[in-house]
C-alpha cells in the first residue's frame, strides 16, 4: 500500500533546497506519495527566533548550509533578493513582504496540480542556484514552464484562492507533529526534521517494506 510523505518545505530555507534531489528519488525507491506542504519562513512565522541576542543561530545556519550545499556537490550562493525582507543587522521583518507569500502559495498550487516537489526542486534551484535577480524577467516564468507548468495561470490560481488558508492549515499540522522546522517529513506520524535526516527516513521505510 502506498504511503503518505508530508514534506513541510519554505522557499527561505537553504536546507529545503538541499533536500530537494533526494525528495524526487523516494518516489522512485518506495511505494510512496510525497506531497509538499508549504509552509511560511520560521523568521516569519516566529520574528523573535532569530534575534541579535542570539546570533550563534543564524551565523552557524549561514556556515553550515554552504558546507553541506559543498558536501553534496550543490551550488550554494544566497538568494538575490532573499525572498524574505529582513535587516540581517537587527534582525527586523519588514511588514511588506513581496516574494515569500506568493512563493508559498505557488507552492500549494503546484502541488494542487500535481508538481509540488517538482516545483520546489526547480524553483529552489533557481533561488540558491546563483540566479541574481531571479524574481525578475522570466526566470520563474521558464523554470515553472520547464516542468510543464504555466506561472500566469498559477498566479491567476492564488490571486483569489484559499491558498494561504492551505499555509495555515500546513503550519498547524507541522506544530501538531510536534516540530518548528523545515524540511521536516511526516511519515504514519514520525516527524523527521533536517535534510540530513532523509537517509533516517529511508531506513525506515526500508523496515517497513
Amino acid at each position: 500500500m502506498t504511503q503518505i510523505i508530508e514534506v513541510f518545505f519554505s522557499f527561505r530555507s537553504p536546507y529545503s533546497y538541499l533536500a530537494t534531489p533526494e525528495l524526487l528519488r523516494l518516489e522512485q525507491d518506495f511505494d510512496v506519495e510525497v506531497v509538499l506542504r508549504p509552509v511560511l519562513p520560521l523568521a516569519v512565522r516566529r520574528p523573535d527566533f532569530f534575534s541579535p541576542e542570539n546570533l550563534k543561530r543564524a551565523k552557524y545556519i549561514r556556515m553550515d548550509w554552504l558546507r553541506r550545499a559543498e558536501f553534496l556537490g550543490m551550488a550554494g550562493v544566497w538568494p538575490d533578493p532573499d525572498p524574505i525582507v529582513q535587516d540581517m543587522k537587527t534582525y527586523e521583518i519588514a511588514k511588506e513582504q513581496p516574494y515569500i507569500y506568493e512563493l508559498t502559495k505557488l507552492g500549494v498550487e503546484a502541488e494542487r496540480q500535481g508538481q509540488g516537489i517538482e516545483f520546489v526542486k526547480a524553483v529552489s534551484h533557481l533561488i540558491f542556484g546563483g540566479t541574481k535577480g531571479w524574481n525578475e524577467g522570466e526566470h520563474l516564468a521558464e523554470t515553472a514552464a520547464s516542468i510543464g507548468l504555466d506561472l500566469s495561470q498559477m498566479r491567476a490560481a492564488i490571486e483569489d484562492g484559499n491558498h494561504l488558508d492551505q499555509v495555515t492549515k500546513n503550519q498547524e499540522a507541522l506544530d501538531a507533529a510536534g516540530h518548528w522546522g523545515v524540511p521536516s517529513f511526516l511519515l504514519n506520524g514520525e516527524v523527521f526534521f533536517g535534510q540530513d535526516r532523509i537517509d533516517t527516513l529511508r531506513w525506515r521505510l526500508s523496515q517497513q517494506a
